[in-house]
């Protein structure tokens, strides 16, 4: 993870982004253990209570159990979860929003389309 911090935004939170971004990307698989809230805290110098507000956060969720004396741990379906509920919130908000400010610009979808193609390919 990343070390930086945005100031616009509670840490603990920017944690459990991070943690979940994690998860869709398959680094923390289901059933695999979070890393303790000692070792987190430590590593990035943190408040051990900011650790636990953002493993907390993400057990309301109901993407991580907590298991007495073992700690915390991704659930079953957890990333399922996540898949659908981040495509219902691109769909629903972050896409309105970009297909308003490609309008606002003047671009057509095949612009973009090939733009995207080019640097897919350069990655290659």
């Amino acid at each position: 993870m990343p070390t930086h911090w945005n100031d616009s935004q509670p840490i603990y939170w920017q944690l459990k982004e991070r943690t979940v971004a994690m998860i869709l990307d398959g680094t923390l698989a289901e059933g695999e253990p979070l890393p303790s809230v000692r070792t987190v805290a430590s590593e990035f110098q943190l408040n051990p209570i900011t650790v636990s507000k953002s493993y907390q956060a993400l057990v309301d969720e109901g993407l991580v159990e907590k298991r007495r004396g073992l700690g915390m741990f991704v659930c079953q379906g957890a990333r399922d979860s996540l898949i659908a509920s981040e495509r219902n919130k691109f769909l629903n908000d972050e896409w309105p929003a970009m297909l308003n400010r490609i309008d606002q610009l003047g671009l057509n979808i095949e612009l973009l389309l090939n733009k995207s193609i080019i640097k897919k390919s350069d990655k290659e």
